[in-house]
């Protein structure tokens, strides 16, 4: 904000008060900025850079076995979704209603994103998220808030300015990315394809268009065959054993027998289980075409929050000195069932009958009564949030999904059944070798009582609930209670 409030014809504004709202000065006001055309424009170049960022997050979640990229591309995603969206309603407050927006703004442009969509190497898809299209966007926005005028165009300004914010804030976890992930003879191995990038914005005349285009295509190298979506959850090392269900969590959750601080224990497990609600909803998000843009936004912000849970429970076990990839066995079974037995449809059936679950005071409600009354004040912050953030789903889940049902009841009724069909092999899995669904629960009950200096009870150390034969919900725990 500018503080000069005179004018070259020594105009004073009443009594020195910052003049034209604090936006500019009247030097600055005085000379003409973009037209209207240019600008909108510019503005669908934003949309379709921010939607295209999206749409690779959401194909890679699932599949990219490394957990903090899981988590910043849940994040990312969410920050493209909702800068997308301001750029698509600016577009039509600006005399051309926002139609076909999803078009390609240039060919160049396009087999751009697809090649960083089609890449099958990680470090190759960090290079060009966080090393070319993040960074030539960055220098877009800013060229735009310097070139277009400053009190005509000020709601545009505005919207590019807490793009900026967002957008720096992922170069810089990029830039971090980079460092950690690309080594010089990975660079060296790209070189041609991060050319072929550079060639593609040059083509399209910049990221923005600002440059002289040329209305060709260039020559394809991942995106000469068409993208084909994977939504096989895959996960690093740290999660050694993703078909273990020797751990029923549920169980120990609501007997009241069991000490509240245990039971902290056991939500923070259920919390960063839910890694895997990320890695199912993105392939909902991918595979769900012709929503309106607003479906996308508002799952892709639910899937937000279930990737922020599952690091609050991370952050819960690093807070109390334990080894969670080494004490708590993470698995993948309910996304990887999900993913591989059902459609689309059927998934957000599940996810919404789940959220129901989790509404009445067995549910959220119960978790957050357990952690004030243990002595961990801080899994009564993350139960807090968790429990207000399901609220919201629930509301999305009723926008989205009960929208398109008979009613409430027969979309509740939908999800039981599509949650009841699908298979989740526990003996299967025992018999493939894959899991000895080993129970975990001991060692993370004395390395706990270790820390906090205290004896394991016995009684505690001889929980041995699984799955089998169960379900990772409430329906059974919750009416027995």
């Amino acid at each position: 904000m500018v503080e000069t409030t005179s004018s070259p014809l020594n105009y004073q504004s009443y009594k020195g008060l910052p003049a034209l709202a604090g936006l500019a000065d009247f030097e600055r006001a005085a000379q003409p900025g973009l037209s209207v055309e240019e600008c909108v424009k510019r503005l669908k170049r934003f949309h379709y850079i921010f939607w295209r960022l999206h749409q690779i997050c959401m194909a890679h979640i699932a599949n990219e076995p490394i957990y903090e990229l899981k988590m910043a591309w849940s994040l990312h995603s969410h920050l493209a979704a909702e800068n997308d969206t301001n750029f698509r309603h600016r577009v039509g407050e600006m005399r051309e209603p926002p139609l076909g927006l999803e078009k390609v703004q240039h060919p160049a442009l396009g087999v751009f994103f697809d090649e960083i969509l089609a890449t099958p190497s990680t470090e190759e898809r960090v290079l060009g998220m966080y090393e070319k299209a993040l960074p030539a966007l960055r220098e877009a926005l800013q060229n735009y808030i310097k070139q277009t005028h400053p009190l005509a165009d000020a709601p545009s300004i505005r919207l590019c300015r807490f793009a900026l914010i967002d957008v720096e804030d992922m170069c810089a976890y990029g830039e971090q990315a980079v460092k950690s992930l690309v080594s010089p003879q990975q660079r060296q191995k790209s070189a041609q394809w991060l050319s072929l990038l550079d060639i593609c914005l040059a083509v399209a005349g910049g990221i923005d268009g600002i440059g002289k285009a040329r209305e060709t295509e260039p020559s394809r190298y991942y995106s000469s065959k068409p993208f084909v979506f994977n939504g096989e959850p895959i996960r690093d090392n740290r999660f050694p054993d993703p078909y273990n269900m020797g751990v029923n969590a549920e169980v120990f959750l609501y007997d009241a027998t069991k000490p509240a601080d245990l039971k902290v224990l056991m939500l923070f497990y259920k919390r960063l289980r839910e890694v895997d609600v990320p890695e199912m909803m993105s392939s909902i998000i991918f595979e769900t075409k012709g929503k309106p843009w607003d479906y996308y936004r508002d799952m892709t912000r639910q899937l937000w929050d279930e990737a922020r849970h599952a690091m609050m429970g991370e952050v819960g076990f690093v807070s109390l000195g334990l080894d969670w990839p080494k004490l708590v066995m993470i698995n993948s079974t309910w996304s990887r069932t999900l993913n591989e037995q059902l459609t689309a449809k059927e998934r957000h059936a599940v996810l919404y009958y789940i959220e129901q679950g989790l509404m009445p005071k067995t549910g959220k409600r119960l978790e957050w009564e357990v952690t004030q009354k243990s002595q961990l004040p801080l899994s009564t912050t993350f139960q807090d949030f968790d429990w207000a953030d399901e609220v919201l789903h629930a509301k999305i889940g009723r926008d989205w999904y009960v929208s398109d049902m008979v009613s409430g009841a027969e979309a509740v009724a939908y999800g039981d059944r599509c949650w009841s069909k699908v298979l989740a092999g526990w003996k299967q899995w025992k018999d493939q070798g894959l899991t000895e669904h080993r129970n975990w629960w001991p060692d993370l009950y004395r390395s706990y009582c270790q820390n906090q200096g205290i004896e394991p009870d016995p009684e505690m150390l001889a929980y041995s609930t699984n799955y089998d034969n169960k379900r990772a919900d409430l329906k059974e725990v919750a009416v027995s209670t």
